[in-house]
């Protein structure tokens, strides 16, 4: 017959072996450093009365991954009534940086018209104030020329040139006679009856006038002959 009894007693002897741990982390044997792996404790399995309960990790399915991946690629979605109110808004802010590139633009354009024609008008009155004061050198000529100082020679010469000269900057004389009076641009000194005439006509320039293009520099002093 089998003994049952000394079988207890040697498993109960294994069971209450004491259990010994190398830590040391030199092999006494090669003298080498041990691993990592080898400076863990060594554990015994212990035995209860019940079996210990598996430990069940939680596994993803590939269709949560999937889902998982999708969320993250697209991001949060907008709805579709804020995303048409966002462009609206893009397109009205569009439009508004339109008007005022346009309106920039035209207040540009009219800021050069307005310089250039600041600028021209800056040159005309400088020229016109150059003309102004040779007036009086181009009286001294005419009296000269009515005396017969300027028939000929040098000074007749160089009159000829001063006056060709002021020309090119639009200079002109109003000095016809037998046309009638206009007031803007004659200064009647004597008026005096005409015969067969029927309106006021110029009969002597007493002092020429001078204009540059439509700008009356000096009225022309003349005799104003009048129907009788």
């Amino acid at each position: 017959m089998p003994h049952h009894g000394n079988e207890s007693e040697h498993s109960g002897s294994e069971q209450g072996k004491p259990v010994i741990r190398d830590n040391r982390k030199v092999d006494p044997e090669t003298g080498a450093a041990r691993h990592p792996q080898q400076d863990s404790p060594v554990v015994e399995p212990v035995e209860t009365g019940q079996p210990a309960s598996p430990v069940v990790e939680p596994v993803e399915t590939e269709g949560d991954a999937l889902s998982q991946a999708e969320e993250i690629l697209n991001g949060v979605e907008v709805p579709a009534e804020e995303s048409v109110a966002t462009g609206a808004s893009a397109q009205a802010e569009a439009a508004e940086l339109r008007n005022d590139l346009l309106r920039l633009q035209a207040e540009y354009v009219n800021y050069r018209k307005r310089v250039e024609r600041d600028r021209a008008v800056a040159g005309e009155m400088a020229v016109i104030g150059v003309l102004n004061s040779l007036l009086p050198v181009l009286d001294d000529i005419d009296a000269a020329r009515q005396h017969g100082d300027l028939e000929d020679g040098p000074f007749a010469a160089i009159a000829a040139k001063l006056e060709n000269a002021l020309k090119t900057y639009g200079l002109e004389r109003i000095d016809a006679t037998g046309v009638e009076f206009d007031p803007t641009i004659h200064e009647a000194l004597i008026q005096q009856a005409g015969q067969d005439i029927e309106v006021d006509t110029v009969s002597q320039v007493l002092r020429s006038g001078y204009r540059s293009k439509e700008r009356v520099l000096r009225a022309a002093q003349v005799i104003v002959s009048v129907p009788a």
